[in-house]
This record gives structure tokens, sequence and C-alpha cells, in this order.
């Protein structure tokens, strides 16, 4: 699915869903999401289709992500940081986070 062209770089360790994941120092989290195989970033409110990164640039809002507690972010703009902890939005974001 998505294939880094080389394999160096600086990494650091973020959360995923509960799991650590190496990623790379400078990367999105919508891309340290992808290069770790995770296909899906959110599911939908109303029938629960997974929804993957499509733009990659902020325009499309397909990447939607809790980030540190913090809902409806957009993974293609968020860099990644040592100890980040990030869940898939599944559906709809709670009234009030």
């Amino acid at each position: 699915m998505f294939k880094r062209l080389g394999d160096t770089g600086a990494t650091l360790t973020v959360t995923i869903d509960g799991k650590p994941i190496r990623a790379r120092i400078g990367d999105t989290v919508a891309s340290a999401m992808l290069a770790a195989g995770i296909d899906h970033c959110r599911t939908t409110p109303v029938t629960g289709a997974a929804r993957a990164p499509y733009c990659l640039m902020g325009v499309c809002f397909e990447c939607l992500v809790t980030v540190d507690g913090v809902g409806s972010r957009q993974g293609c703009l968020v860099p990644v940081a040592e100890g980040m902890k990030v869940e898939t939005q599944l559906g709809k974001r709670e009234a009030g986070r």
C-alpha cells in the first residue's frame, strides 16, 4: 500500500490505538499510520465505512484522528512527536471533547 523510499532518518515512538509504532521525525500522523500498515484513520458516523487518507494536504478531511485526546484532527497536518497518543476516530466524535 505505502512504501518508503529509503530507510534512513531518526525515529521516535508514538502510540496508535494503544500499540507503539516507530515513526520518522518529520512524519505526519497520517504518513506514520500508512507506513505502519494501518489502513484507515476513521470510520463514518452513518455507515461505519472505513476512511483512509486521501489528499494528504489538508483539503479532504478523510484522515481525521484523535491526537492526545483532541478529536477531529487532520492527521496529514499534524507532525508526530515523541510519546504522542493517536486513536482512530470511530463514527461521530462525542460532544464536549
